[in-house]
């Protein structure tokens, strides 16, 4: 009997891993790269002359919205998704949706303001 839980609690935790289409190194990698887009122009503005306190409270809103408010209004609506409208949308996919949004964002802003 023992074996049979076993090999039913393998099989059922290989099915919550293969359900999320997005590997966890490119959400882990789009991360990454919305960190470094967030923080591509600071440097930049610091060495030109700008005023240190201007730029860092700048950084201060910037950064946390583009790191931790798009990824969690992606997650807290699949979550919304899953309960209302009975989807099944994984978290880990939200997430990398919502860090892939941030990327474009900032590319957009960007381009934008260059």
């Amino acid at each position: 009997m023992n074996m049979q839980n076993a090999k039913h609690r393998a099989e059922s935790q290989q099915d919550l891993q293969s359900r999320s289409l997005v590997p966890k190194g490119i959400t882990i990698g789009l991360a990454m790269f919305a960190l470094v887009l967030s923080l591509a122009g600071y440097g930049f503005r610091l060495m030109v002359g700008e005023d240190a306190g201007e730029v860092l409270r700048h950084a201060a809103v910037i950064v946390p919205a583009f790191m931790l408010g798009i990824p969690l209004l992606f997650w807290l609506g699949s979550r919304l998704l899953n309960k209302v409208k009975d989807m099944h949308i994984e978290s880990w996919n939200a997430i990398s949706l919502g860090y892939l949004t941030s990327c474009i964002s900032m590319l957009w802003l960007m381009g934008t303001y260059s």
